[in-house]
């Protein structure tokens, strides 16, 4: 199985990766079977890339149906991994583990669920209730909580069933991603914020660039399915699919509540484990992921 190796900055005792590379880049060691050539990417580069650039240097020695994997550094690998000769690891990555959501290192995103929306995008009532779900749960665990509503002089305002009440930010916006320097300013004076869950319409557009936006500043998303949708149900279909492929974690309200509250002794529990009694609405969302 082929690997890539695309954030550690693995550099020589002595000249190779990382020698030279250009200012605003990483240096990465793609490596293939006994090869392993240095490289380097742009800083918050995605998989894609990296695929990409892996592809450029081995494609020719890959038959198409041979898998390869994207690797990150982990501590293991000082054991485990025989580094080529020449070259050490002069500098630790930090490791993110994926999907590990915690209330304090938290933040929702209410991504334009507004009135004008309403006919337009499918089962709006669905993803409506949902999203009251998780703003209740955001309130009770005591997670920030922002919103953005695009264009709400033409588009109209949050839909009222969804309850604002103690949300830290509610801002208009013309930009598709919600990644507006408000809302960045507002992230910095949050301590420690690591990841994103993030809902709302439409899911091709402004939820797919604001995932992408913030994956690029190295926060970890969670896009809540049955809170996200959008007017055509291939658009939606295939943003999902992917944004999964590039890491960004799509999961569901319920998943996300518990996954917060974590422990059946947590405080909350009770509180939280109300508001899931009834599960979110079937609708044709779920046969559409």
């Amino acid at each position: 199985m082929a690997a890539a190796e695309p954030v550690v900055p693995a550099l020589p005792n002595s000249g190779g990766v990382g020698a030279g590379a250009p200012s605003g880049t990483v240096p990465v060691l793609f490596c293939f079977s006994v090869f392993a050539r240095p490289s380097s990417v742009p800083h918050g580069a995605g998989y894609e890339l990296l695929i990409q650039k892996f592809l450029s240097l081995y494609g020719d020695q890959i038959d198409m149906h041979r898998k390869f994997v994207v690797q990150l550094f982990a501590e293991e690998w000082g054991q485990y991994v025989d580094l080529p000769k020449g070259f050490a690891v002069s500098e630790r990555c930090k490791l993110t583990t994926l999907g590990n959501l915690t209330p304090s290192s938290t933040v929702f995103f209410c991504c334009d669920m507004q009135e004008r929306f309403r006919p337009a995008i499918k089962y709006f009532g669905d993803i409506i209730s949902v999203g009251q779900r998780l703003l209740q749960g955001a309130r009770i665990l005591g997670i920030p909580v922002i919103v953005t509503e695009q264009y709400p002089k033409g588009l109209g305002s949050t839909v009222q069933e969804i309850d604002l009440t103690g949300v830290k930010l509610v801002l208009p916006k013309t930009k598709f991603s919600m990644v507006l320097p408000e809302v960045e300013a507002a992230l910095a004076e949050i301590p420690g914020v690591r990841s994103v869950v993030l809902f709302g319409v439409e899911t091709h557009v402004c939820i797919q660039q604001t995932a992408l936006e913030l994956v690029g500043r190295g926060v970890e998303v969670h896009i809540v399915a049955d809170a996200t949708s959008s007017r055509s149900m291939m658009d939606r279909m295939f943003a999902l699919e992917r944004l999964a492929r590039t890491g960004i974690i799509v999961t569901t309200s319920e998943a996300v509540l518990l996954q917060l509250v974590a422990d059946k002794d947590h405080p909350k529990f009770k509180e939280v484990q109300n508001l899931i009694k009834a599960s979110a609405p079937e609708s044709g969302l779920l046969s559409k992921v």
